[in-house]
């Protein structure tokens, strides 16, 4: 018996997830949106596909526009992330300086004071 297209994208879509949470590194947003998005997705198609008959076809189709969307709101998400850290890198640098010259300024008044 020949298993439909939709039975073996929605294997495969299944095993590549498997093998991304398996990696060992925390999973990113953007990964984490992506299974969210393919798991609801494929959930709804299911539920869709089956009142038309089809729920295989429902979950393959439901899956990968959910996959998809998921990537995007997932690919936003960690984006924004990535600026939060690069803006508290750059204010802790500044910090830095801040602190820096205050030092210079107080070591300058000390030896106005000695003269």
């Amino acid at each position: 018996m020949r298993r439909p297209w939709s039975a073996t994208a929605a294997l495969a879509l299944v095993a590549a997830l498997l093998v991304a949470g398996c990696s060992g590194q925390p999973l990113t947003e953007r990964e984490k949106g992506t299974g969210v998005g393919a798991l609801l997705g494929a959930g709804t198609g299911a539920i869709i596909g089956a009142a038309v008959g089809h729920p295989a076809a429902g979950a393959a189709i439901g899956g990968a526009l959910g996959a998809g969307g998921g990537y995007m709101v997932g690919n936003s998400l960690q984006n924004q992330q990535v600026q939060n850290q690069q803006t508290q890198m750059q204010l802790e640098q500044q910090q830095q300086e801040i602190e820096r010259q205050r030092r210079e300024l107080e070591q300058m008044r000390q030896e106005q004071e000695t003269e």
